[in-house]
C-alpha cells in the first residue's frame, strides 16, 4: 500500500471471501497474526453472502440504501494498485444490496473539495448529517471512544479531540452545533491494572501502543479516561485490541449509532483539519463499519451486556464489548504506556515488565 505521508500506516483489516455462488465481506480489528486471534477481545463483522449479478448488469446495480458497494469500491480504487482491479470487478460483479451498514474508510492524502468528506471523522460526519439522530432527542447523549492507542492529539484537548473531532461524533441529522459537553465524551482504554491482570499479563501491552514520549504531552487525557472491564462477556482478562465508538443514551440501554473500526484514536487515523478547514490531512488506510437504527426499521439500537439476552431478542440488540454503566479512572490508575517499566508488582504470570529490555 502507497504511503504518501510520513508516519502513516496500513491499518486496515479487510477480507474478500469468494465463493461459487456469492462473495462475503469481512472487516475486523484483528492483525493476522496467532496471537491477535487467541487471548484478545476483537471485533468482527461478517457480511451477509453478496449473490453475483446476472449478466448485463450495471456498475449501480446491488446498491443498498447504505450505498456500501459504491463506498467500497471507491476504498479498494484508492490503493491506486493495478493487483487490485480483479477485486474491483469481482465487487463490482455482486449485489450488494443486503448490506445494512456504512462503510466508513480513511485513506492517505489531503483531500479536499469532493472528496473532502469521503473519507475520515468527516465521512462519519457527513452520514450522521445526513442520517443521523435528532439533536433535540439525543443532543445530551454521550460519545464513547474504546480504542487500543493514542496518537499525539496535541497540547490541549480543545482544538482536535474536543474540537473537530468530536463535532463529527456528535453530528445530528442538519446539525453539527451540538449541546454535547467534553464532560460527555468518555474514552475507553485499559489502565496499567488492567494489562497487569490480562490472561497475557504485560506481554498484552505490547498491542497497545501508546508511548510515553506522546503521552507526558497530553496529561489531559486523564479524566477522559475509563478502564477496560468486560463481565458480562467474560472478557474482562482478555485485552482489547478491539475499537468501537458509539453515541448510547444516558442510561445505556439505547445508542443512537455504533461502530467498530479498525480506527485508533489519532489524527493519523481520522483525520486533521488544514487550511482553514478546507481539506482533511489523513496518514494511514483504517476501515470499519457504523450501524444505524434506521436501516433496522428501528428508532434506537438496543444495547446490552447480557449475551442471551442479545441472541433471543426480536430486534437487533448489540451486545457490548464492555460493561456499562463505564468505570472511570481511580485517582490512582495510569493509563498503559508500553515504554514505561512495571516493577512493582507481578503479572498474572509471575513477570515484570521491564521494557528496555525488549
Amino acid at each position: 500500500a502507497r504511503l504518501d505521508i510520513p508516519f502513516g500506516t496500513h491499518h486496515s483489516k479487510m477480507m474478500f471471501l469468494l465463493y461459487d455462488n456469492g462473495m462475503r465481506v469481512v472487516i475486523h480489528t484483528a492483525n493476522l497474526i496467532p496471537g491477535d486471534w487467541y487471548q484478545k477481545t476483537q471485533g468482527v463483522w461478517v457480511s451477509p453472502l453478496f449473490p453475483k449479478l446476472r449478466g448485463g448488469a450495471n456498475k449501480n446495480d446491488g446498491q443498498s440504501p447504505t450505498a456500501f458497494k459504491r463506498d467500497l469500491i471507491q476504498y479498494v480504487a484508492a490503493y491506486r494498485n493495478p493487483s487490485l482491479a480483479t477485486w474491483e470487478k469481482h465487487l463490482l460483479e455482486h449485489d450488494m444490496s443486503s448490506a445494512k451498514v456504512y462503510l466508513i474508510a480513511s485513506v492517505p492524502g489531503r483531500h479536499s473539495m469532493l472528496q473532502k468528506n469521503a473519507w475520515g471523522h468527516l465521512k462519519l460526519r457527513k452520514i450522521l448529517l445526513e442520517n443521523g439522530p435528532d439533536k433535540l432527542e439525543v443532543g445530551s447523549w454521550p460519545v464513547v471512544c474504546q480504542f487500543s492507542s493514542i496518537g499525539s492529539l496535541g497540547p490541549t484537548a480543545d482544538k482536535w479531540l474536543c474540537g473537530e473531532f468530536h463535532q463529527s461524533l456528535a453530528a445530528c441529522r442538519a446539525s453539527i452545533y451540538s449541546t454535547l459537553t467534553p464532560d460527555k465524551l468518555k474514552l475507553i482504554f485499559p489502565s496499567v491494572e488492567n494489562v497487569r491482570i490480562s490472561l497475557e499479563g504485560y506481554p498484552a501491552g505490547t498491542c497497545l501502543p501508546y508511548s510515553i514520549q506522546t503521552a507526558s504531552k497530553q496529561p489531559y487525557l486523564l479524566k477522559f479516561l475509563h478502564q477496560w472491564k468486560s463481565e458480562g462477556r467474560g472478557r474482562t482478562r482478555a485485552c482489547p485490541h478491539i475499537k468501537t465508538y458509539m453515541r448510547p443514551s444516558p442510561d445505556y440501554s439505547l445508542a443512537s449509532w455504533f461502530m467498530v473500526t479498525s480506527a485508533n484514536l489519532s489524527k493519523a487515523a481520522w483525520g486533521v483539519l488544514e487550511k482553514d478547514g478546507s481539506q482533511v490531512m489523513i496518514r494511514s488506510y483504517e476501515i470499519g463499519v457504523l450501524f444505524l437504527p434506521n436501516v433496522f426499521d428501528m428508532k434506537r439500537l438496543k444495547l446490552t451486556n447480557d449475551v442471551n439476552e442479545g441472541l433471543s431478542s426480536e430486534k437487533p440488540s448489540f451486545v457490548l464489548p464492555y460493561d456499562i454503566p463505564l468505570k472511570p479512572y481511580k485517582k490512582d490508575d495510569e493509563p498503559w504506556v508500553y515504554d514505561i517499566a512495571h516493577k512493582e508488582l507481578p503479572d498474572c504470570n509471575g513477570m515484570m515488565w521491564c521494557p528496555s529490555l525488549l
